[in-house]
């Protein structure tokens, strides 16, 4: 892999900003510690993942970084019989507090084909197949009761913890993406800082004819783009895009008009509204 793609997507993951701030969105507060992305000494470490453990090892690797805190341990397994039970994602302690931390790193668009009875029930994964209810709801009702369970207390017990000594933080990152046509919609309770382009119909497309494109691979999307990719005109982007679509997938787009800007963008298999 090379490294200065695995150094950007190193940049790009560390430098998006939580999806939320304060308890609007959950009990569990989002974590405060600020990470920063360091040059990577060993970019081959981070290699072989796919694009959510990727997002989740370089966290990893920022946080252990970091004078304030010392690492207890990661992805702990919690055996129940021959069946795992559950999984916490992390425990380490920062400056002396016991920590357990789950960390996410999503893609969310912002539905209008659906009515939704909550703020948030509009986000959806850009396949349709997941949402940031969904999401929250298991993180709520398993992932971080999971540490008061009896299985829970016998692996902390290990490392000398005890479940109530023990906080639970959130860190949640995200990239959103309005309708193309619906620029100005209003997200809250989410972070606005988190918006990082538009959505659209491949019907749509064509308003970018005149535009070059590039389609980043799946742990490419933590990318910043940047004018260094290689460029497609429209001719040639529209069959590989329509590849996708067919397959109902909805691809990562970076799309520079001829005013030189630098989009990001989806372009979705469903029709637009």
């Amino acid at each position: 892999m090379n490294a200065l793609r695995t150094q950007q997507r190193y940049n790009g993951c560390l430098t998006t900003p939580p999806l939320w701030e304060g308890t609007t969105v959950s009990p569990f507060r989002q974590m405060e510690l600020a990470l920063r992305p360091d040059p990577l000494e060993d970019t081959a470490a981070f290699d072989q993942h796919r694009l959510g453990k990727l997002a989740e090892a370089f966290i990893f690797h920022a946080l252990k970084n970091l004078p304030s805190v010392s690492w207890i341990c990661d992805n702990l397994q919690m055996q129940q019989g021959k069946r795992t039970a559950g999984e916490i994602d992390a425990l380490f302690y920062q400056q002396g507090q016991p920590v357990h931390l789950e960390v996410a790193y999503k893609f969310y668009l912002f539905d209008t084909h659906e009515q939704y009875d909550t703020p948030l029930g509009p986000w959806i994964g850009p396949n349709r197949k997941d949402c940031l209810v969904q999401k929250l709801d298991k993180l709520h009702r398993k992932q971080f009761p999971l540490l008061q369970s009896e299985l829970a207390a016998r692996y902390l017990d290990h490392y000398g913890l005890t479940p109530g000594a023990v906080e639970q933080r959130h860190c949640f990152k995200g990239q959103l993406f309005l309708p193309y046509q619906q620029q100005e919609l209003d997200i809250a309770p989410l972070n606005p800082d988190c918006i990082a382009g538009f959505y659209l119909a491949f019907s749509e497309l064509e308003a970018f004819r005149d535009a070059a494109f590039f389609i980043p691979q799946k742990p490419d999307w933590l990318i910043t783009p940047h004018r260094q990719a290689q460029w497609l005109p429209y001719a040639a982007a529209v069959p590989i895009l329509k590849a996708e679509i067919d397959k109902k997938r909805s691809p990562m787009v970076w799309v520079r008009p001829k005013n030189g800007a630098l989009l990001r963008c989806f372009v979705v298999f469903w029709p637009s509204v």
